[in-house]
């Protein structure tokens, strides 16, 4: 009775534990990304003043009627939404198919191919950033929309590849040959059969993909001048005189801009993330 006791009185111990554990970590992820929407509507005047208040006196919308009015704020948002669309779309589809063929057709070359796609997540960007520049000059897709959308591509291509191969390597051989003896033909297997199996790592892979182009910061501000997206706009605020010349309002407003999409996507999809991520990452 004694032993049976202790074992209660543990495991409601590890119980309350794991719920505290599990509250700090909330308030130290939590916490900035409020404070980031709290001082977006707070006014510049209070943003500094002491002692902190946590809820803003005079809440309000300046910051975003600024940025709409003075920034462009929607023209960067229709930049944004245009490359990250088309990136999203041809990536998926073309690594769609690379996946099935890396899965299903097993030589030597094959998988030498597939290496070198998955090495390339290990080259930084900057060390590829002086030579692909003059070669975008020089091909003449620096600062147009092309050429953003073939580097957001390139960049999504190694992981999508590698989750969606690992994916596809686990959809039995059995459906399509069952597919085949009742007349299918290639196309219609991997159209009908196998990318339908393969829509929960489709679907992560489309969201992780989202909040990697949106979070691109190199690309759109090395590679190009007159197309803005927000990423970089956040950096290209107008200076102010006051708060030593950095508009906290509205870096904080472009940022909550930024993140809100990002919070919207991971709520919702959250279980598809971490299931596509268990299901296809889980060996190479």
């Amino acid at each position: 009775m004694q032993d049976t006791n202790k074992y209660t009185v543990y495991k409601a111990l590890t119980a309350v534990g794991r719920w505290l554990l599990f509250a700090i970590v909330s308030f130290l992820i939590l916490f900035p990304v409020l404070w980031i929407f709290v001082s977006s509507i707070t006014p510049p005047g209070e943003l500094f003043k002491m002692p902190i208040d946590y809820i803003p006196d005079h809440p309000t919308l300046e910051s975003y009627k600024f940025l709409i009015e003075n920034v462009g704020l929607f023209d960067k948002i229709g930049n944004t939404v245009l490359i990250v669309g088309i990136t999203i779309v041809v990536s998926t589809v073309l690594c769609a198919m690379a996946a099935y063929g890396f899965s299903r057709f097993r030589t030597k070359g094959i998988s030498i191919a597939f290496a070198f796609i998955v090495a390339t997540m290990l080259i930084p960007e900057v060390v590829t950033a002086r030579p692909l520049y003059e070669f975008m000059r020089a091909v003449g897709l620096y600062d147009t929309y092309p050429g953003l959308i073939i580097l957001y591509i390139s960049a999504v291509v190694p992981f999508t590849v590698l989750v969606l191969k690992n994916f596809a390597s686990e959809i039995p051989v059995s459906l399509e040959e069952a597919a085949a003896i009742d007349g299918a033909n290639f196309i219609q297997r991997l159209f009908k059969v196998i990318l339908p199996l393969m829509k929960p790592a489709i679907a992560t892979v489309c969201i992780i993909n989202f909040i990697t182009c949106l979070n691109n910061f190199f690309t759109p501000l090395y590679y190009s001048n007159d197309i803005q997206v927000l990423s970089v706009a956040i950096v290209q605020l107008p200076l102010r005189d006051n708060m030593y010349g950095v508009p906290w309002d509205l870096v904080s407003a472009m940022g909550w801009i930024i993140l809100l999409p990002i919070i919207i996507f991971v709520a919702v999809f959250e279980k598809q993330i971490m299931d596509g991520i268990m299901a296809g990452g889980v060996k190479a």
